[in-house]
């Protein structure tokens, strides 16, 4: 058993999350741009044109890029054979995000008790933490900022089998409608099928992980993310809801296996500041 100290990991929780809010992922600055390429509307094209400038400024000046930093969603991948010392993965998670906000700056977006008082932890505690066990003695940490804004326009449905693919693409579609300049286009959209109620938000959640312009490796769900990328662009939100083709820069779909009586379908919107970052131990 590889014993890990608690204080290397706290370490690459604070970089991860600062990497994440400074520096957009280089397939999003290449969808960005490709959009500008294809859009035609002057105003779309204007706000791609700022979006791309905010990402550089925002990396040169070591500043977030957008105010809102988002809740810290972490993916762990942590070895079966690995154990850290000091504190449990939670805990440590927590102490880095929180270590990210003193050093910030980043803004505090977390209330506690939300039904009453909510209000603020002041350091962005506690972070969402999903871990799967893996072979190995090693530890991959994947952080996710989720803005309230794109995060507010998410939605679930349990449909029921007879709705089929076309219930399933017409329900995404209508998410993204209704979100419309809410979600701050242009947007990337992860769609979860299957499992249960719960299963399918965690899976719409992990497929916005997926690389800008990277399709499923299931030729149907590829055809199947084409279809709902053709429908989405169709709505003419375009960029900042100023109208425009580039509503949607991405789709991404994870199934899983569901009840014979169930069809779940979970779509999680990210925004045009798709902030993610990776880093293993």
């Amino acid at each position: 058993m590889r014993e890990l100290p608690a204080e290397e990991v706290v370490e690459l929780v604070s970089r991860l999350y600062l990497d994440a809010n400074f520096n957009l992922p280089e397939d999003v600055i290449a969808s960005l741009e490709a959009a500008l390429a294809r859009e035609q509307s002057p105003l779309g094209r204007e706000v791609l044109e700022i979006l791309l400038a905010n990402a550089e400024t925002a990396s040169r000046e070591h500043l977030p890029l957008c105010q809102d930093t988002g809740m810290a969603v972490f993916f762990a991948e942590m070895g079966s054979g690995l154990t850290l010392t000091g504190a449990t993965l939670e805990e440590v998670v927590n102490l880095g995000v929180a270590d990210a906000r003193r050093r910030g700056p980043l803004r505090a977006s977390v209330v506690a008790d939300p039904c009453f008082e909510r209000k603020n932890t002041k350091d962005n505690t506690p972070a969402v933490l999903h871990t799967d066990l893996v072979p190995g003695d090693g530890l991959r940490l994947t952080v996710l900022p989720k803005g309230g804004g794109s995060e507010n326009m998410g939605r679930l449905a349990m449909l029921k089998p007879s709705d089929g693919l076309e219930g399933l693409i017409e329900f995404a579609v209508e998410t993204v409608e209704l979100g419309g300049a809410n979600a701050c286009p242009p947007i990337f959209l992860g769609v979860g099928v299957g499992g249960t109620m719960d299963r399918a938000a965690t899976l719409a959640k992990r497929a916005l992980l997926r690389p800008a312009g990277k399709g499923s490796c299931d030729q149907r769900l590829a055809d199947l993310e084409a279809r709902i990328l053709d429908r989405v662009n169709g709505l003419g939100i375009g960029p900042a809801g100023l109208g425009g083709s580039e509503t949607c820069l991405g789709v991404a779909i994870e199934d899983y296996p569901c009840h014979i009586a169930s069809l779940p379908v979970a779509v999680n919107i990210q925004c045009n500041s798709a902030r993610r970052a990776s880093g293993t131990l």
